[in-house]
Formats: structure tokens, sequence, C-alpha cells
């Protein structure tokens, strides 16, 4: 298949891609969510020269090819632009095919348990709890994530005892539940080994980004101290820090965010790294665009994928721009867990209403 038009529907938020290919046939992605706007024009400016007019079916070799060509700008700009036409091509090909993409990959559609993944540190630990367990008895979730410390926070907690009453808070009001807590790079080791020691005597079972994510020896460092499963990636977009912290063990599970990455192309390679090293793949999919469908279809296809599906538990009041994405969403849960459907492609299809709201562009082969 060769592409003959990307077009981008975005929003500085979000931003949706269809692909277009020389017989018609179309394919929909979406590049990262966060300054959409911004790598939108890095799609057409930077990735689209490179794939329009050429075969995709050696995809990770057109996806190196992109990074070569603009080898003057590795990082994550042209890594979430990368995967939104990456993602697109997944789209097309199940649509082609008439199969989802989960059985592309290797798996099958059907259930996943999903974990409750809280995105707020400025709700006070009852309050927390409290909403935690309506989620429980109403949609049967027995995993949850919430957050300690302060984000990026040199090692200072959201307010002063956030973090000592959390813990114990979340087990109180959980008894049964796996709970999992994600510090987002705000410790030093001393510390983040000090709050491990908590989570362990509460029996939280996973502990993330613990320490600046940049720093793989100050993760490691914790890792080797603590029991608890020490858990970190999402930010790491550059397949050679894959490497690096694989192979250095620096955290006990790996969470590939697959849009920050460059797509599903790239973080398979993460996924066959990880699995080669015996480590379990538990990604990063904080909100309820598609990437966190994206991870559901990859998750029933790869031998090593972790326990749950992160989903996260916000609504409008904190991520107004994921309302009214889709025709019908594909997020429903139930029994605490999410299915991937057997409809081509991702299965879903983007609001028209949405659509007619958005910045567009298109690039074309020549």
């Amino acid at each position: 298949m060769k592409i003959a038009a990307i077009e981008t529907f975005c929003t500085p938020d979000v931003g949706f891609v269809r692909i277009t290919s020389e017989d018609g046939r179309q394919g929909w992605g979406q590049v990262s969510t966060y300054n959409a706007d911004i790598t939108c024009a890095v799609l057409h400016r930077q990735v689209a020269p490179w794939v329009l007019g050429l075969d995709t079916n050696d995809l990770d070799d057109l996806l190196d090819l992109v990074t070569e060509r603009e080898h003057k700008f590795p990082g994550s700009y042209l890594r979430r632009a990368m995967g939104g036409v990456d993602t697109a091509i997944w789209d097309w090909r199940g649509r082609a095919a008439g199969k989802p993409v989960a059985e592309l990959l290797g798996g099958s559609p059907g259930p996943l348990r999903a974990y409750a993944s809280s995105m707020k540190r400025d709700i006070t630990p009852r309050d927390e709890a409290a909403r935690l367990r309506a989620l429980r008895d109403a949609k049967g979730f027995d995993a949850f994530k919430v957050r300690a410390g302060s984000e990026v926070g040199r090692g200072r907690d959201e307010w002063p005892g956030r973090t000592e009453e959390i813990i114990p808070a979340m087990r109180r009001a959980l008894p049964d539940a796996d709970l999992l807590i994600d510090a987002n790079s705000c410790y030093g080791p001393e510390r983040a080994i000090e709050v491990g020691r908590m989570l362990e005597d509460h029996d939280f079972c996973h502990f993330e980004e613990p320490c600046p994510y940049w720093d793989l020896e100050q993760t490691k460092e914790v890792a080797d101290a603590l029991e608890i499963d020490v858990t970190g990636g999402e930010q790491d977009c550059e397949l050679p820090t894959w490497r690096r912290m694989i192979d250095m063990r620096a955290v006990d599970i790996v969470q590939p965010d697959i849009l920050y990455l460059g797509g599903i192309c790239r973080t398979l390679r993460v996924c066959r790294m990880a699995e080669a090293a015996g480590l379990p793949v538990t990604p990063h999919c904080a909100n309820l665009s598609m990437v966190t469908l994206f991870t559901m279809h990859m998750l029933r296809a790869i031998p090593n994928a972790g326990k749950y599906l992160e989903f996260s538990i916000e609504g409008p009041d904190y991520y107004p721009w994921q309302e009214g994405l889709f025709v019908e969403s594909p997020y429903a849960v139930e029994a605490g867990q999410v299915m991937v459907s057997d409809r081509p492609g991702w299965g879903v299809e983007i609001s028209p209403e949405w659509l007619a709201r958005s910045s567009y562009r298109r690039s074309e082969a020549a």
C-alpha cells in the first residue's frame, strides 16, 4: 500500500490523522495529545514528505527512514507525529482485511482487565477514597492507581503529609484491591525508597516513576532497594534509551506510551526487548482519546502483557476535550473490564461534528 494523502484534524489538545491510499481506501489514527496542533504541523512538514507515495508494507523500515531523514530532530514531537501515521496505517490494514488490529498483531478481540487510574493530586485522600469505592461498586474495578508527591516536584508533596495520608487511606478503603501509585518523577532515591517502604507496608504492588525519569541510575537504585515493582518509561521515545533501561534493569515493569514512542510498530519493538528480558508491559495511556484504544488492541496480542490496562477515570472537569470525540465510545466498563471489539481496524468512528470544528490540513503525494 502507498499513501496518496495525509489529512489532520486537530485542536491544541488532540489531533486525528486520516490516510488515503492510492486506491482510495482510508484509515484513521491519532497523534499524541497535548500541543497536538504543533505535532500536526510537524507531521506535515517532517513526516509526510518521507512517507507519501512510498510503500508501507515494511512499516518499521519506513518509520526508520523518517528518523534517519530527520536525524537533526530527535525527540518527542517527531515521534508523536510519526505515531499518527503509524496508527492510521494499522487502521487501514484492519479495514482492508476486515479484521481488528488486535488480530493483525497476532491476538484476538475480547476482554481486558482495567485499573482505574486517578490523575488528580488536588483531591484529599478522603475524597479520593470515596470516589474510588464508588467506582468499585458501580463499574467493578478491582485495581486502582493514585498519585504520590507532586509532579516533577523536587521532593515536595502536593501539600505536607498528603503522601503519608493517602497510602494507608487507600488500603483501608479498598482492602482487597490491587493498589498502584505514581510519583511522576517527584523524588530523589532516598525519599523514593522511604515512600516505597510505606507502600510495601500497605501492600501496594506498583510504584511508578519514583525519580526523575531521565535519570535511569536513580530509578535503578530504587528498584534494587525495594520489593515492590518499580515501573516507568512512559516519557521515553528513543529506542536506545529503552535498550539501556531494560538491559540495566532500571524498572521491573515497562510502561511505553504508544503515541509518545511513535506508534504501534516502535512500541512492539520495546515489547520484544522486554519479553527477551522477562519483563511485563503495562503501557501508559492516561486519557480516553484513541491512545487507550490502541493500547487495548496491543495488550490483546503481546505475550508479555501486564496484569491490566490503564484506564483514566477523569471526566470533563479534568479533560474537557475528551467529550464528543467518537460517534460511539469504545470505553464501556463492565465488571472492571473493557472489551476489544471484532470490528475492522480500531473499530471506532470519529464524530463528524468534532471533525467539523477542528483545524484541517492535507498533504498529498506529488
